[in-house]
């Protein structure tokens, strides 16, 4: 029975590539680091596409998904997550996710079903979490058998707003916090045990990405809202949560007007890096927003600086997405911990996303 569903879903995704049929690759990435970047593509035009670069070869393998599987990632690829050899590739106007072999790019599964995607998180080997931008609660699926087993209803129905979307998850003990978004001002706690909202943390408005330092304090980063916002417009903010008591120990302002997202963290948990149009790196003991970026874009005035953020988690390396103007193939930056360029490289359009391979 389980040969026969696999067979079908397969039929099924690939059914819309048969009048254009392209020779499969068999990627071998075994043995290799590197790492997969997610090319959103653009909103209802089905061209999001995975990448893979070798870091040692400075190799990069472009369109990885269609050129293994014969078939198009789908709409608006949003993120990835890699877990016992398996990447999770969330695609969110398609309302899925696609599991491929990370050591070969093949095609192993799908969890659908799905509002609008956004990240992935796995509690353990049987559990894992799926935040949702209109959905209002947290998806529950086993990443052995990609069974959706259960859900964590979020939804603030005393809000005149549709609250709450949900997007990045950080564990802490038996704690997985979540911040909310899109017209909103809270983190959520959920008791990873029992899947439940036990809690909420008011912070400033949209926080869009969070990270946990050597201190276990939960640093959050919020845009503030645009001009006109329904919902409110403020200065963007950073702010300092101690993790075990939720109280917020410390917060920083930024000028209105200003765009700051995508925190990131270095592997020793005590050095920030953001973008801001430029990258910037503060480290977690600083008592004020640094002054000078650390990486400085090229065009800023022309595209609005660099689109996405991420650290390697074992050299401290530094990759950086951009967009250009959202409809040619972006480009990808490396940077090593000093802030010296390693290489560049062409992908997909609009790189958002990047998932480290250590092997």
């Amino acid at each position: 029975m389980k040969v026969f569903l696999t067979i079908l879903i397969c039929l099924i995704i690939f059914s819309a590539c048969k009048e254009n049929p392209v020779d499969t690759v068999f990627f071998d990435f075994s043995g290799n680091r590197g790492v997969y970047i997610v090319n959103e593509g653009n909103f209802m035009y089905g061209n999001s596409s995975l990448s893979f670069y070798d870091t040692d070869s400075k190799r990069v393998y472009n369109q990885v998904f269609q050129a293994r599987n014969g078939a198009p990632l789908g709409d608006v690829a949003q993120s990835i997550a890699i877990w016992n050899n398996l990447g999770f590739v969330v695609v969110n106007n398609s309302g899925k996710i696609y599991v491929i072999d990370s050591r070969t790019a093949e095609f192993k599964g799908t969890i659908s079903g799905l509002s609008s995607p956004r990240h992935i998180h796995f509690v353990h080997s049987q559990k894992a979490y799926v935040t949702d931008l209109y959905a209002r609660k947290i998806t529950i699926f086993d990443p052995q058998t990609l069974q959706i087993t259960g859900k964590i209803p979020v939804g603030n129905s005393k809000s005149e707003f549709n609250q709450h979307s949900t997007e990045q998850l950080i564990s802490y003990k038996n704690l997985v916090f979540i911040n909310c978004w899109s017209y909103d001002n809270k983190i959520l706690v959920i008791n990873s045990d029992t899947d439940q909202l036990i809690d909420s943390i008011e912070v400033f408005k949209q926080p869009n990405s969070m990270v946990l330092d050597k201190e276990n304090k939960l640093w959050v980063l919020t845009d503030g809202g645009f001009e006109g916002n329904p919902y409110g417009y403020e200065q963007p903010g950073l702010l300092k949560i101690d993790a075990e008591t939720r109280e917020v120990e410390r917060s920083f302002r930024f000028a209105r007007g200003e765009h700051p997202l995508n925190l990131c963290i270095n592997p020793t948990r005590d050095t920030l890096y953001f973008l801001n149009r430029h990258v910037w790196k503060m480290a977690t003991g600083e008592k004020r927003i640094p002054e000078q970026p650390f990486i400085e874009s090229k065009y800023t005035s022309s595209y609005g600086g660099f689109y996405s953020l991420a650290i390697d988690p074992e050299t401290s390396e530094i990759y950086l997405g951009d967009a250009i103007d959202h409809r040619q193939n972006g480009l990808v930056y490396r940077y090593s911990r000093n802030g010296k360029l390693i290489d560049e490289f062409k992908v997909g359009i609009s790189p958002g996303d990047f998932a480290f391979k250590k092997d």
